[in-house]
């Protein structure tokens, strides 16, 4: 997100001073690293949760918009492609095709219902949908061999998902903007931020190493911290973070680079969630790239720790509480038991029990081929809601002072994969007075922006065409 926005910023206005602190001696080093997370390309594709089964009619406008924002994240590096601000694509994003998988009547007859519905929008076109054992075992032979014969199951495909190295693309983005004046601090924690009488922001901080201590003003401050960007939001005193909290989750999956297993699937398969689980523990067998190496992820499993980061501190989420938050935080633990009875499940299993999970994707997966990797800790926003009282919030969402001098961003999904909407649309609020000069520069970098997709079946199939051969993936 810091990268993306400080990119923008950038490159609407290369005059402008831009400092960025990062605590570890690296960045891209919790959520975006490549193993903290899935890589998925979040476009609504293959993940049920955005376009959930209820009482009335199945409706796509979720996935329809998370798959436009997507979009606009995939012009704009495209664009930055073509500028040569990043590197050949194929070093942060491949073709994967993106599948959903399920078994069941109940679950089959909701997975046709979704496909009729989405193969009707313009963004999905070139979803497939087969319950036929053959067809399936084309698109992923892990999922069919020793499959029980009888059993209801079916799949869709999108062959045009994607895989995204988020370690890499922020890597990147940094590269270029360290090697055209932008400074990076590494070592260097944000330890305040004090809003000062002519409108700046005093942020204070210190080396990581030495503990030295110091200052710099600044007139617009983005918190890019991940989970810790609730705890520096509450240090500004602004009003508008006020009953605002975070639940952490942490997560792990099961990981091989097994040639002769990895071979076998190139995928992103995803599935529904357990009874009581949080949208972003949905299972998935996944196809990743790092460093130009295939893997196998599946997964997650979700773990626990009070910790708002993986290098964060025990105490953060005893840290967090304040009067205005205590009430929806506690709101927010009575209203979820199933929650927390599937975090002691998950918290239960033992290597033995994960694999037994793997093998309801993959019936055929061995113990002994897998090996378990902690993925990244997930801050899920928890907030007070007027007419809900506590609410826990699956989600990405800006919270910004009422004068657009300081914004953070708080939560998780589809996070990474629409960094540039969101931050275009913390641009718009932030900066009121600059955004209608730069909506000329917007459209040279993002060609559609200010535009539908899905409601124009020509530019959608245009966009996507133009999107896919510069970054050498599937339409």
């Amino acid at each position: 997100m810091s990268a993306t926005l400080g990119t923008l910023l950038h490159q609407l206005q290369p005059e402008w001073k831009i400092v960025a602190f990062e605590r570890l001696s690296d960045v891209a080093q919790e959520s975006s690293n490549p193993w903290n997370n899935a890589g998925t390309g979040h476009a609504a594709l293959c993940e049920l949760n955005y376009m959930p089964q209820g009482d009335g009619p199945l409706d796509p406008a979720k996935a329809v918009s998370i798959n436009e924002q997507f979009q606009q994240s995939r012009q704009f590096w495209s664009s930055l492609v073509d500028k040569g601000v990043l590197d050949a694509p194929s070093t942060f994003i491949n073709a994967t095709p993106h599948m959903t998988f399920v078994r069941g009547e109940k679950d089959v007859a909701y997975l046709k219902a979704r496909y009729e519905v989405l193969k009707k929008q313009p963004l999905f076109a070139g979803i497939e949908y087969s319950e036929d054992s053959r067809v399936i075992n084309k698109w992923a032979p892990l999922l069919m061999q020793q499959r029980r014969k009888g059993e209801p199951f079916a799949a869709t495909r999108v062959p045009a998902g994607t895989d995204v190295d988020f370690g890499a693309l922020t890597h990147q983005l940094f590269d270029h903007l360290t090697s055209s004046g932008v400074s990076l601090r590494t070592n260097h924690e944000v330890r305040s931020l004090k809003k000062q009488k002519d409108g700046t922001w005093l942020v204070k901080y210190r080396h990581s190493l030495g503990r030295t201590p110091n200052e710099v003003k600044a007139r617009f401050v983005f918190v890019g911290a991940g989970g810790w960007a609730l705890k520096l939001l509450q240090r500004s005193g602004i009003p508008e973070i006020k009953g605002y909290g975070v639940f952490p989750i942490g997560g792990q999956f099961l990981k091989t680079s097994d040639p002769k297993i990895v071979a076998q699937h190139q995928a992103k398969v995803y599935s529904q969630a357990s009874v009581g689980a949080p949208p972003m523990s949905v299972p998935h067998l996944d196809t990743r790239v790092v460093g130009g190496e295939a893997s196998l992820m599946f997964g997650p499993f979700a773990t626990f720790s009070p910790k708002f980061l993986k290098q964060g501190s025990m105490l953060d989420i005893v840290s967090q509480v304040r009067p205005h938050n205590l009430v929806p935080m506690l709101q927010v633990a009575v209203k979820n038991p199933d929650l927390i009875t599937y975090l002691v499940g998950e918290l239960m299993k033992n290597h033995a029990k994960k694999v037994d999970s793997l093998r309801t994707f993959m019936p055929t997966a061995k113990d002994e081929d897998w090996t378990l990797i902690d993925a990244g800790q997930r801050a899920q926003v928890m907030k007070k809601d007027p007419k809900k009282g506590g609410v826990l919030q699956f989600g990405t969402e800006v919270v910004s002072a009422s004068d657009g001098s300081i914004a953070g961003l708080l939560g998780a999904s589809p996070g990474a994969s629409t960094a540039v909407p969101i931050m275009l649309s913390l641009l718009k609020k932030c900066f009121p007075n600059e955004f209608p000069n730069w909506e000329s520069e917007l459209r040279d970098l993002i060609p559609t922006f200010g535009e539908q997709l899905n409601t124009d079946a020509a530019l959608a199939e245009e966009s996507t065409a133009a999107t896919a051969a510069t970054l050498g993936i599937n339409r």
